[in-house]
């Protein structure tokens, strides 16, 4: 196959059909980025429903069941509909040009993936104004409150499995792209890190969600055949969703987090102007954290009555997924190590995800030592060490994958004032919000309630404030990406001027490459 860039939509019709017929892997990113974008503001906004009812004790805002609502969506979008299709896009539109090959393996399957999504979400939505409301179980969705509610729980669970479909095909084309449509000297051990680490997300996901798939489907038949997979009362057993579930939720977590990282090993670098330290390290760590991701998942049931032998062995072993973790941290601080470094946008938001992330990371550690988990659990704590893995992990980094890339996707270069200025309202904003919540945790303060006691406000008064600031800052975003795709300063070749401490003549167009390590510099 000749290895030259293949443009189909030029082939394509214009307007509305252009879009959903298309099957340029550049597009499908697009759409891809786009819905992610839409559906962080809406998960967003549930989020400051949950706030705005923590404001103070007692019940103001809304009622008791819609809170429960608010809070089991506001997580089902944010994972399923804002963070897993925005690294989706960001795989579309780079992982081609990052490995050279014209597009994805499978273009027609590609569209496919993207418009199960819509729907899915609208399903999701949909549930909230069914009769007896949305789901009100967690993201989680434990049985016996998953077993009980009306159709709006039947609704979520279809939604459910079509965001996985679409998940599973996604992972199919990256891993049928990366394997077979390498540029003729693109060995593995070449490929920029963050096509490793959504080669090895791609096969997580593969393992997973099917698992999920099964979780819901039994949970499904027990609401209405008359099953009783989950139901005691019919020999089944509760606990066994949680492992079946969280035999799914933990690999969630680190597919969430892996592209992340991958990410921040291609900004940093460029920063920095040095090449990634310890490149063959991070291949074999992201390797590590995906396979030790599957034998931890019990960490998160302490407190179901395991046997002492099984609590030790999930202790054990999440305490050993903190050293390939560490790994990566230690990587990137020596790739800064005495580096010629410049601070734009997108490093600022690189930085504050190793920082918060590691953050994230060291409260998780706390969270893996059984004894101190019977404390934790289902508290503030878990909810403030969740948010800085994933938003401190995961959207800081996808933020700061934008400004990185955006030059390259719009051909304009964004304004680096307003970048900076989202930056540091986001970053304050997000530590306001979820560091009080540790304190909150450790006062034993329960997560997923609207009321609380009286000695808990100051500390939720404070996370109230940043989650609005958190919120709104967005809209700044939003404005930065809507004015740099309408025009501006014109992006070059050379847009991250020096990078890798190294020069390369750019042909034109402009190749991935200007814009990540080739890999003749490794």
């Amino acid at each position: 196959m000749a290895h030259t860039a293949v443009h189909h939509h030029e082939a394509h019709p214009k307007g509305v059909a252009r879009w959903l017929f298309t099957t340029n892997h550049k597009d499908i990113g697009t759409l891809y980025l786009v819905f992610a974008f839409v559906m962080f503001l809406a998960g967003g906004t549930m989020a400051l429903v949950i706030r705005a009812e923590l404001w103070q004790p007692g019940l103001q805002v809304v009622e008791p069941h819609f809170f429960n609502q608010m809070t089991t969506v506001h997580a089902l979008v944010m994972v399923f509909g804002a963070v897993m299709p925005a690294f989706t896009g960001l795989a579309n539109w780079l992982i081609p040009m990052m490995i050279g090959a014209p597009d994805m393996a499978l273009p027609r399957l590609n569209n496919w993936s993207f418009w199960l999504l819509p729907p899915a979400a609208i399903l999701l939505a949909m549930s909230l104004f069914m009769s007896g409301g949305g789901p009100a179980a967690g993201w989680t969705l434990y049985p016996p409150l998953s077993a009980q509610g009306g159709i709006g729980m039947d609704f979520t669970i279809l939604s459910v499995h079509m965001l996985g479909f679409s998940s599973i095909l996604g992972s199919i084309n990256v891993i049928a792209t990366i394997i077979n449509m390498r540029a003729p000297g693109m060995t593995l051990m070449k490929m920029p890190l963050f096509v490793w680490t959504w080669l090895v997300t791609a096969f997580l996901l593969l393992a997973s969600i099917p698992v999920l798939a099964g979780a819901v489907t039994m949970l499904l038949t027990d609401r209405h055949f008359g099953t009783s997979f989950f139901d005691a009362a019919g020999g089944g057993d509760p606990v066994m969703f949680q492992h079946v579930f969280w035999f799914f939720g933990h690999p969630e977590v680190y597919i969430l987090v892996l592209p992340a990282f991958g990410v921040i090993s291609q900004i940093i670098p460029t920063f920095a102007r040095k090449p990634l330290f310890g490149y063959n390290s991070m291949v074999y760590a992201t390797c590590t954290i995906a396979f030790l991701s599957f034998i931890v998942w019990a960490h998160h049931m302490y407190t179901v009555g395991m046997p002492m032998a099984g609590e030790l062995f999930f202790m054990y072993a999440t305490m050993l997924i903190a050293v390939p973790t560490g790994v990566k941290v230690f990587n990137w601080v020596t790739t800064m190590w005495r580096g010629s470094m410049s601070f734009e946008t997108p490093m600022l938001f690189a930085v504050a995800t190793v920082f918060t992330f590691t953050i994230g990371g060291l409260s998780g550690l706390m969270l893996s030592i059984t004894p101190a988990d019977f404390q934790y659990h289902d508290t503030y704590f878990v909810v403030a060490h969740f948010h800085y893995t994933i938003f401190g992990g995961s959207v800081l980094a996808l933020m700061g994958a934008t400004y990185y890339w955006l030059p390259k996707w719009t051909g304009h270069m964004y304004d680096e004032r307003l970048g900076k200025l989202h930056f540091w309202l986001t970053i304050l904003a997000f530590n306001l919000t979820f560091f009080p919540q540790h304190f909150l945790g450790l006062a034993g303060m329960p997560r997923r309630i609207p009321d609380y006691a009286l000695q808990f406000n100051d500390f939720n008064q404070w996370s109230t404030v940043g989650a609005f600031v958190l919120g709104l800052s967005q809209l700044l975003f939003a404005y930065v990406l809507w004015r740099t795709t309408r025009g501006g300063e014109r992006a070059s070749g050379r847009v991250w001027e020096g990078a890798h401490g190294l020069e390369w003549t750019l042909p034109s167009p402009a190749p991935y490459h200007s814009f990540a390590t080739p890999p003749a510099i490794r």
